[in-house]
């Protein structure tokens, strides 16, 4: 499955997360609840994916983080904020040019709606 068909797998998946959890909780919360979700769909990821970061040929060990990667091709990083800032973007494209992956999702659960949490973030490589 292709980037973008797994990112419609996975909005579905935290649509579910959101409708029966509602915004106001944790992200860490959220994180189990849609990797549960994911599990329960079949959806394949991995959580708390190292990053290093590489610079001329010197490795660095930053202790970047993603918080999801689906099928090794789609980053999804979870949020909880008032609202999605330019560097919660900038976070996600970093982590896209590190890993040379093409398509996350931030998403950010401290909504009402979760559509309106959603932002879908492409790396031109």
């Amino acid at each position: 499955m292709d980037e973008n068909a797994l990112s419609g797998e996975v909005i579905g998946a935290a649509i579910e997360v959101h409708r029966i959890l509602g915004p106001g909780l944790l992200e860490s919360v959220y994180r189990q609840a849609l990797m549960r979700e994911m599990m329960l769909r079949q959806i394949p990821f991995q959580a708390e994916v190292a990053i290093p970061a590489r610079y001329k040929g010197l490795v660095f060990e930053a202790g970047y983080r993603m918080d999801l990667l689906v099928g090794d091709c789609l980053i999804v990083e979870l949020k909880v904020v008032d609202k999605l800032l330019p560097v919660h973007e900038a976070q996600l494209l970093s982590y896209l040019r590190l890993t040379n992956k093409r398509l996350g999702l931030l998403i950010n659960f401290n909504v009402a709606v979760l559509k309106n949490g959603i932002k879908r973030i492409a790396n031109n490589l």
